[in-house]
């Protein structure tokens, strides 16, 4: 590319119609198979027939469509007349379900810095990150950009539901993608905390712990769509995670580990501590899947994410926020992330 010349990049398509109630509109893209073409006249026809599932579906698309809720990726209003155009874009507002699950632990959402760029959060375990599945509205992204008034709040990186600890969300869409690309990139040092048994008498992995007193488990981990944990497979190691053991409870049999991921994939720590036999405590994916198993508050999965840390991308400056909280199963102060509480 020649000096000074700036790489050509699309332009990211904005929605017409902004965030509301903390939620984005759905946007739809009309299919260009010849099918589709021949069979749809109207973008409204399409609506109907793709989403009108039954009497209630169609009754209430058809509100939103008199109401001048749905429009173009234009912003221009859909009615019955307008004409279906292959690839375009269609925006709407989705109800939530119905039937979502109540979130006691939004209420203890914890704000641990705030500035005009950043906002970072002490997430409860059992608190869904951004919405997805059976958690629209009772999600963290949702929660604090209604009761905060922050439309465009968005997470940098993602941390699972059942995971608590620390959260960067970025304020502004200026500044997004600075940080999430920091997250990518690797540059961002992250540290968990996790209650997992301690490894077996006179095992390999008790005497690498006893001698080195931390381990690095690499693997190739891969997330296949339409199942619910990912999983290892044979190939090219695409994951590296360091455990290290902090403190031990022989009565119990237990111990504090320290977890810092140098890559972030799906379930990665959980996934690397069964793969050592030391499934993390209260674990519903290892080391047997309990998919359906009920939420116990009481007994939640013991990970946390302690605290972040990262050259600030656009001051230059070092950033480091830690997480207040404790692991319910370790209520002692056994951490061995090297600090205090609180954003730095």
């Amino acid at each position: 590319m020649p000096p000074g010349s700036r790489e050509h990049r699309p332009r990211k398509h904005v929605p017409p119609l902004p965030v509301r109630d903390g939620l984005n509109p759905t946007r739809l893209v009309l299919p260009h198979d010849a099918a589709a073409v021949a069979r749809y006249a109207t973008a409204a026809q399409y609506l109907l027939e793709r989403f009108g599932h039954d009497v209630a579906d169609a009754a209430r698309l058809r509100e939103k469509l008199a109401a001048g809720e749905v429009v173009t990726g234009a912003g221009a209003v859909v009615d019955h007349t307008t004409p279906y155009e292959p690839r375009g874009f269609l925006y709407l507002y989705r109800d939530p379900p119905a039937d979502e699950p109540e979130v006691p632990a939004l209420g203890e959402i914890e704000v641990l810095h705030r500035d005009d760029d950043l906002l970072v959060v002490d997430k409860p375990h059992l608190v869904a990150t951004m919405p997805r599945g059976r958690w629209v509205t009772r999600t963290v992204l949702v929660h604090l950009r209604a009761t905060l008034d922050l439309p465009g709040l968005v997470p940098a990186h993602r941390l699972d539901r059942p995971t608590a600890g620390v959260l960067v969300l970025t304020v502004r869409p200026e500044v997004r993608g600075a940080y999430q690309t920091a997250f990518q990139d690797r540059a961002v040092r992250k540290v968990y905390e996790a209650v997992a048994p301690l490894p077996a008498p006179g095992s390999v992995l008790e005497s690498e712990l006893d001698r080195e007193g931390t381990t690095t488990v690499r693997s190739r981990i891969v997330k296949h769509r339409g199942v619910v944990r990912a999983q290892e497979e044979p190939g090219e190691p695409n994951a590296e995670s360091r455990v290290t053991l902090v403190a031990r409870d022989d009565a119990r049999g237990l111990g504090l580990y320290r977890l810092e991921p140098r890559t972030g994939k799906t379930h990665q720590l959980r996934l690397h501590m069964a793969s050592l036999g030391l499934p993390l405590l209260h674990d519903p994916f290892w080391p047997v899947l309990r998919e359906d198993a009920p939420d116990d508050p009481d007994r939640p999965l013991q990970l946390l994410a302690r605290s972040l840390a990262f050259v600030d991308p656009l001051s230059g400056e070092p950033r480091e926020f830690r997480s207040r909280r404790r692991l319910a199963a370790w209520p002692g102060d056994g951490r061995g992330d090297g600090g205090g509480d609180g954003p730095r």
